[in-house]
């Protein structure tokens, strides 16, 4: 039996979220299932070696460019010639878009399984994955995400990285997909200060390799906390997760690399400035911290100016025990 699953959302948290619940096809069926992404998931940095993935299709469209080879009318009829090569049986689409009901069609898959069509807005991402697959295949998935590192190359970088016990390392995600969701260097300095003062740290610095994102490393480097730091950004994303996995606490902006420690096992502070409280608490490893005098927070929030140093130091003190 061969099952494709189509997980059109852009970017890694997405995927992340939703890697329960491909997981959970896979051993219903008790089969690696395939799947259909954008690039920009970039799922084969740390996926690859998942026993319940086999292929990786990418999904070349970008609809504000109006550009890719599976755009417009006539991408949906190279992506189906290009579905269709690999035979497969089933297709579970995460996704209300008639547009996968038509290459599913033309694909020639005989068991199509989707989301409800048109009802896209006001979907919780993971409320309608459960219902979705409890529906269809009568199973209940946890929403706990979990990426697995091979121990041997934890322990190298380990080493490589001189990581020992008697510091507490902490990783400290500073970038983020926007503006509004990145958080001052300041803060993260006033952070780091509050830690160094009461134990000896390690800080391994996680961001983008553009420009705005360098420069935020950059403050972060030129302060009194230099000498503790290891900068992350020029590593791809694969060497950069047994390094976190090393670590005993991150602490990000709603970023990738929240996701990705989180789903490491790692306990994640997450700074809710700008999105919906779901995607920093959707992992029991997720601990949320929301801009001061709010309870809630969704996109325009505009809170990262409101996010309080000390609150996550304290945060930081009650996850590892350190009161």
């Amino acid at each position: 039996m061969k099952v494709l699953v189509v997980q059109n959302r852009m970017g890694i948290g997405d995927m992340v979220i939703f890697l329960p619940y491909i997981e959970a096809i896979s051993k219903h069926f008790n089969v690696p299932v395939s799947l259909l992404v954008k690039e920009n998931t970039k799922c084969s940095e740390y996926l690859s070696d998942n026993p319940n993935i086999d292929n990786i299709i990418t999904l070349d469209r970008d609809d504000k460019k109006k550009f890719g080879k599976h755009y417009g009318l006539k991408g949906i009829f190279n992506l189906a010639f290009e579905i269709k090569k690999y035979n497969f049986d089933k297709i579970f689409i995460f996704n209300s878009s008639f547009r996968y009901t038509i290459v599913a069609k033309l694909a020639k898959i005989k068991n199509v399984y989707q989301y409800k069509l048109f009802s896209k807005k006001n979907q919780n991402i993971v409320e309608t994955a459960k219902i979705f697959l409890k529906k269809n295949l009568n199973i209940e998935v946890d929403s706990n995400p979990i990426i697995s590192v091979n121990s041997e190359i934890v322990k190298k970088a380990k080493n490589s990285f001189k990581i020992v016990d008697s510091e507490t390392n902490i990783m400290l995600g500073v970038g983020g997909s926007g503006p509004t969701k990145r958080v001052s260097p300041e803060k993260f300095i006033q952070l780091m200060k509050l830690c160094s003062n009461k134990f000896k740290c390690k800080f391994f610095i996680a961001a983008g390799s553009n420009e705005t994102e360098e420069q935020i490393v950059n403050k972060i480097l030129n302060s009194e906390h230099k000498d503790k730091c290891v900068t992350l950004n020029k590593l791809r994303i694969s060497e950069t997760l047994p390094i976190i996995k090393n670590c005993n606490i991150s602490i990000c902006n709603d970023t990738s690399f929240s996701h990705l420690s989180a789903a490491l096992g790692v306990e994640t502070i997450v700074l809710m400035t700008d999105t919906p409280l779901l995607y920093g608490s959707y992992s029991p490893r997720m601990h949320p911290i929301l801009p001061d005098g709010e309870k809630i927070v969704t996109h325009d929030t505009l809170g990262k100016d409101k996010i309080n140093s000390e609150k996550i130091f304290s945060k930081v003190k009650n996850i590892l025990n350190l009161n």
